[in-house]
Order: structure tokens, then sequence, then C-alpha cells
């Protein structure tokens, strides 16, 4: 059977016993047999099915289907064709982090929940902290899907931060028969994407495994700047009638250049559409800080202003990831789930530029004053004698080399019990993570003669110049849940349940800032910060009105415990005294949100001349956002190399209604089109207090989050040619909190063709595909991702990738 394709991935039935025709089915523990990309020829093509009762609105893109947009795409970036989503980046494999702008529903990134296989992947935040991204937790060939409730999340989700539904990344198992998989992309900017994959098939005993490599790099389409590294993960399943046991490991050693975003402001004269950076051409880079010359035919470095070249920057990542999980059927009706779970993260950040930019000779006289006993910053930070001195420090170039230094140690266990009590079908779980973090500021030199490599870190890493702050936080988070599922008919179930979630944290610093070089800081602060929510309800119900239609809605609420780290914008511990921090803790309430959804599914078979079928769902949603937490920043551009300690407080509320629309036609068993329409509108409502003036926020829309979306999907798949194009229109995004700025909407569109080569009698393979993608086939330029911290007046944007061709060579033996 033709694999139904992109076109139908959000569409398919919520309801197992109502799906209708299906050629494959995604088991409730979250694992796809078949689903991974290539496929060998031995394994069938799947439909999207999710089974289990849900009374959310739950969609979700197949691995196979991953791979069709773009092999090796970011398991997230996938989503970018579901409805109600925006996701964007300056790459387009989805991989850097640094850039990545995610909304759902109104909800940023950092306000969802994220999940490998059940495991906890934290919030996402580029300062690494509490987790890992899923294109660093799992190789992308190797997802088997991705499942998205856009609205709330599952009662059991694992997540300290899922305001706004949660995200869930599953791994494939491993297959029932031997096979070697292997793949070779190469593309533009000098891509290659090589990986690897052995199964071992069923070797005794219901056992079987899989172990796979991958080795990835690509230059920056806008700098001679380096993507990529290497990954690996393996995955062992044993299956008996007692139960199913599966081991994951994962490792990761990724860097990725970071883009500098492009200051937009009436003060800022030269808005480049892309901020490139100087290296590797060293000598160019100190004539432009000399103002002897213009960089790019651009403009001189004192006439860029904010929008100045640093000389590099990226985000070096070291992930060593696993778990150990068993399903045990005790008996008929009762199961019993236990996963544990370890994850280490040895991570850096790195920029280099020159210590000319304003606010860095000051930093830098509080650490080197030019006089003894100087106030800090000086008053004469800027003076030709100190910048000269300062120069002679940091190695004769003018640069300096700024990193932050993450580490994570986290493990953590859970547990669900499920019983199967007739009418009743009741879940209690648990969830325990024990979380070991640090970050460290430091700068380094960099040496006139002998400038530093940008993708290691700094050779004299033991013996930085200035360690700015270290920070080192303790977390244990306690979650737990219950929850009914009630079939008070045959075809109307009603679920009900509720959370706990519970935080202790503590941080200490080992190494204080000198008061007055943080921007707005004189210390971070010390101490503990515990928040507890006991009861978190969640109520809804799922109605099948006919063989093929339902009806469903769901009432949940959440919270979003505070972010713990030294190095995250909208965290306590990030605040720049001991005062405001025991202030903060007085006064201050984490995020919450109560969602109510409502909607309607349909699978239909039709006999309308060439249309034979169509699947389609609506939904409503209505969100409650309480408690928004602002971080105002310290310096008057949004991204600054001087960074400081923001200012954080509670804003007031949100208020979000929305609307999503998906269908799929089909037109025969090759031909299907795809169309997802979404209409957002959040709205600030209440004004807030920036010190003692008034910013005029009520009513106006929350930035970044666009109030149209829409979709489209077109799959042929006819015999050994598979053709999909794939259309993407994002609305007008207003870039302040008062509105006074906006970038205008776009239209993107990417495609693929794809051929299964015919093979000859004799050949060991038993399938090759050969395809070719483009992304941003019409060479679209437009502000990708948004920065947006500013009331009035400025933000920043990334730019949109270009034109870009991917080749591929899929072999399965």
């Amino acid at each position: 059977m033709a694999s139904v394709g992109l076109a139908a991935l959000v569409t398919m039935p919520a309801v197992a016993q109502t799906a209708g025709p299906a050629t494959g089915q995604i088991s409730a523990t979250g694992d796809s047999q078949n689903a991974t990309a290539p496929m060998p020829a031995d394994d069938p093509q799947g439909d999207i099915v999710v089974t289990g009762t849900t009374t959310r609105s739950v969609s979700q893109v197949s691995g196979i289907e991953i791979q069709k947009i773009l092999p090796g795409i970011g398991p997230l970036k996938a989503l970018q064709t579901l409805p109600g989503v925006t996701y964007l980046t300056a790459d387009p494999w989805g991989n850097n982090e640094q850039n990545i702008s995610l909304f759902i529903h109104g909800f940023n990134a950092q306000q969802l929940g994220y999940t490998l296989d059940g495991l906890p992947l934290g919030d996402q935040q580029y300062g690494n902290y509490n987790g890992l991204s899923p294109q660093r937790a799992i190789v992308s060939e190797d997802v088997g899907r991705v499942t998205l409730a856009s609205g709330a999340g599952d009662l059991g989700t694992p997540s300290t931060s899922n305001l706004g539904g949660t995200i869930d990344t599953f791994s494939s198992d491993p297959r029932p028969v031997f096979g070697v998989t292997a793949e070779q992309v190469v593309g533009s900017y000098n891509a290659l994407r090589s990986y690897v994959r052995i199964d071992s098939g069923d070797i005794g005993g219901g056992t079987r495994f899989y172990v796979s490599g991958l080795r990835q790099s690509a230059r920056a389409w806008d700098f001679n700047g380096k993507q990529g590294g290497y990954q690996a993960d393996a995955k062992l399943v044993r299956e008996t009638a007692s139960g199913k046991l599966t081991a994951y490991v994962a490792y990761s050693d990724k860097t990725e250049p970071n883009e500098d975003a492009t200051v937009v402001s009436a003060a800022q004269v030269y808005q480049p559409y892309a901020r490139p950076f100087l290296y590797p051409n060293f000598a160019t880079a100190l004539q432009y800080y000399g103002n002897q010359r213009a960089y790019n035919g651009a403009a001189t470095y004192a006439a860029s202003g904010s929008n100045y070249s640093n000389y590099y920057s990226d985000a070096q990542r070291t992930d060593y990831l696993g778990y150990l999980k068993y399903d045990w059927k005790v008996t008929d009706r009762i199961s019993w789930t236990n996963q544990a779970y370890y994850h280490h993260d040895d991570g850096v950040g790195v920029v280099a530029g020159p210590i000319t930019v304003a606010g860095l000779p000051g930093l830098f006289s509080c650490y080197y004053p030019l006089v003894a006993g100087s106030a800090c910053p000086s008053p004469t930070a800027t003076s030709a004698a100190s910048l000269a001195r300062l120069s002679t420090i940091f190695g004769g170039s003018g640069l300096a080399s700024r990193t932050t230094e993450y580490r994570i140690n986290r493990e953590g266990l859970l547990s669900t019990l499920r019983l199967d009590l007739g009418n009743h079908q009741v879940e209690i779980g648990g969830w325990y993570e024990r979380q070991r973090s640090s970050a460290y500021r430091r700068w380094y030199a960099v040496d006139v003669n002998n400038p530093s490599p940008p993708y290691t870190r700094p050779e004299n890493y033991e013996a930085p110049l200035i360690t700015q702050y270290g920070s080192q936080i303790r977390v244990d988070e306690i979650q737990t849940h219950i929850q009914d599922a009630w079939k008070i008919f045959p075809t109307l179930t009603l679920q009900a349940g509720f959370k706990s979630t519970f935080q202790r944290a503590h941080q200490d610093v080992p190494v204080q800032p000198i008061p007055g070089s943080f921007t707005g800081s004189r210390e971070l602060p010390v101490g503990q910060l515990n928040t507890s929510k006991g009861f978190l309800p969640q109520v809804g119900a799922v109605w099948d009105v006919t063989g093929t239609e339902q009806l469903f809605f769901n009432v949940q609420k959440n919270v979003r415990q505070f972010q713990t780290s030294a190095a995250a914008g909208l965290s306590p511990f990030a605040l720049g005294s001991q005062t405001l921090f025991d202030a903060f803790k007085a006064s201050t309430k984490p995020e919450t949100s109560v969602t109510y959804e409502v909607g309607a599914r349909t699978h239909r078979s039709l006999d309308l001349g060439p249309i034979t079928g169509f699947d389609g769902q609506v939904s409503y949603y209505h969100v409650d956002f309480s408690n928004r937490l602002l971080g105002i920043s310290p310096t008057t551009t949004i991204t600054a190399i001087v960074s400081g300690a923001t200012i954080l407080q509670n804003v007031g509320s949100v208020t979000t209604n929305g609307v999503d629309i998906a269908g799929t036609l089909r037109f025969g068993p090759h031909f299907s089109l795809y169309d997802a329409a979404s209409y957002n509108r959040s709205t600030f409502d209440n004004n807030y207090l920036n010190g003692t003036a008034t910013v005029a926020t009520a009513g106006k829309k929350v930035p970044g989050s666009p109030s149209l979306l829409n979709k489209t999907v077109a799959t042929l798949d006819a015999g050994p040619l598979d053709l999909q194009l794939v259309g993407d229109y994002i609305g007008r995004r207003y870039a302040t909190y008062t509105n006074d700025l906006s970038v205008k909407g776009y239209f993107t569109l990417s495609g693929r063709v794809a051929v299964d080569v015919p093979l000859p009698s004799g050949i060991y393979a038993k399938k090759v595909t050969v395809s070719l993608n483009v992304t941003n086939i019409t060479g679209k330029q437009a502000a990708s991702t948004l920065s947006i911290g500013a009331a009035t007046g400025t933000y920043n944007f990334f730019p949109v990738a270009p034109r870009q061709y991917f080749g591929t060579v899929s072999v399965g033996f």
C-alpha cells in the first residue's frame, strides 16, 4: 500500500477504536516499529495513528515524513507543517539552537514541555541548565515519530514548563530482521551528512537492537562558520510475555556557529540583512576594528553602530544520555512502567570580538584599573591609555574571547501504574529528578600572533584572564499525578485527574562578580527557592458520535516552575542582588495557564469523482495565562555582549483565543492535498511598570507570535516516484511589547523529488532511493527569528536562509 504521506499527518482519528482502516499502528507505549527512514525494502509504510483515548488536540509527524521534509532535519523543525506551530531558524536543518523561535498558540519555546521516549528534555533554554534539544538527544534518522499536544500535555508529562502543550519525540524500535541502512547527503555550502544504522534483527528470546552513527558538516550560508559534529545512539529491546525491557544510549558532540542578529531602531542607520562574522580573516578583522576599512563593502566598524561584525561565535555541546525502561505486565489488568535515566552535558558558548564595544572597557577596568583603587567601572575606561593597556593585556589584538561554560548532571526516575478496572482506566504516576548544573562566565585573551581557533575552547582554558561569575545550582523535582478514564457509555469517555509539582532549588556562587562590573548587578543571590503546586486539575471527554466522527473537549491547569540558572534571562538566580532575590521570593508567582479546548475530527471515505477520502480536524482553544514573567533588559540593545542582570517581575495576564483547522483531501491512492489554517489572538491584559514609568501594553498582541498561519502540503506517490511540495505562510508579527514595530508576513516553499532505483537481480541491496530536496525555492528574504526584549523602538531579527539544494542517496541492505 502506498504511504499516505505528509498530507495526512494531523487529521487521522485520535481514538483507536474509531480509526478506520490503517496500515500501521503506533503502540501505546510510544514505540513505532517501522517508522524510520530510509526504509529497507521489507519494511511497510504506515499510516499515522494515535492509539488510546485523547481528549486533546493531538497531531504528529512520522519519522518517514520527517526525513522527506529534509534528511537529517531536527525533530522540532519538522513540526513546522502542523497547525498552530511557528518554528523558525536561520539554518535549514533547524539545528542552531541560538536563533530558534518556536511559538505554539502564543506560547514560546520555554513555555512548552519536551520529552524523548518519556525522558524529560528540559525547557530548551539556549543557556543549558536542565536538559538538551531533541536534535542532540537522538539522531534524526532514528526518530520514529514526533507528537504535539498543542493545547495541554498529558498529566504524566515530566516537565516543569509545559504551560502551552508538549512535544514528545519517540525513537524507532530496532527492526525485527537484520539489516543495514546507509544514507549520504550532499548539498549547498559544503553540506555532508553520513549516516549508518545496523539492526540486529531478533537474536533470540525476543531481543533485538540497533546501533547507528552520524557525521555531519556544513558551512554557514552567510560566513565561514563550521556546523556539525558527531552523533551516535543505540537501542535494545527485549519483549517477553511478562513485559518489555528497553535500553537506550546516545552520544552527541556538536558545534553550531552562532549568528548575530540585526538591530533595528530609528537610531541605527546601518541595518544589514545578515551580520556575518569575519573569521577566518584575522588581518581584515584587525583593520576593521581599527576603523581603517569597511567590511564586506557595508560600513566601517565605527559606522556600523550596534550592527558591527564580531570575529566569531559558536556553541559547543557534548552530551551523554541514557535510560533503562521496563514495562511490566503484572496481570492482564495491571501494568507498571519504570524508567531510570541519566544525562551529562559539557558545553560552552564562545564569542570573540573587539574590546572597544560599548560597556566592555568599563567592565575590564574593574579587573584591570588604570590607577589602583579607581572606581568600578572607571570613568577613564575609554581613554587612549586605558584602551592601549587593555589591548596589551588581551593579547595585543584588540579582541577578547568570552565564554559561558555549562555543565549538567541529572538523573531521574519515572514510574507509572495502570489499572484496568473495566469501565475505568486508572493511572497513577510519579517523577523525580536530581539535577546539578553550573555556569561560569569567563574572558580570555586573543593573541595577535596566534589567535585562538573558534571551534575549540581557548587554549588557556584553565587560566582565563577574568572569571566574571561562577554559579552552581542544585535542583530536586518531584511530580505526581492520578487520572481516570471512565467509559460512561461505549461511545463516551470522560477523563479527569490532577497533578502536583514541587521544586527545590539552591544556588551557591563560588565566584561573585565585582560590584559594578555586571550591568545592574551587585551580586548573584545565594540561597534556596522552593515552589509547590499541589493541585493542577484536568478534565476532558471524547464522544464517538458516529463511526467516523468524534467530538472532544479538555480543560487543564498548568504551571511553569521558575528557571534555575544564573545564565537564563528569566531566572530569579540571575537577579542582581540578594535583596532583589529575597523580594522576588516574597512577592513573585510562577506563570500559570488554564487551557480550554473543544473540537471535532472526521475520517471519511468518499466517492466524489476524483476525491476518494477526507480527513479533518477543527479545534477552538481559549487560554487564561496568569502571572506572566517579564525580564526587563538592563542594556539598550537586546542582545549585547556586555549583558547584565535582568529585572524580573510579574506583569499581569494574557488572554488567548484561537482556531486550528486542518484537512486532507485524497485523490485516489497516489495523490493527497493537505492544508492547515490557524488563527491566534494572544493579547496582554495589563500595563506594567518599568521603574516608575507605565508601559502601555494592555490590549496589545504578544510579539513574535503571528495571528495567521497557513501550511499546505501536496504529495504525489506514484510507484517509484515520490513528489512533495510544502508551502508555509507566516503572518505579520509584532516586534515590541507595545506593538509599535512589526515585520511583514511571508511565504516560503520547499520541495522534494525522490525515485526508488530499480535493482537488477543478484544485487544485495534491498532498496536504493535517490532524492533531491530544495529549501526556500523562491529565495525569499525576510525576518526569521525575532529577538524581542524592548517595550518600544527596537528589536533584533535573524535572516531567512537562502535557497539550498540537498541530494541524498539511501541504501537498505
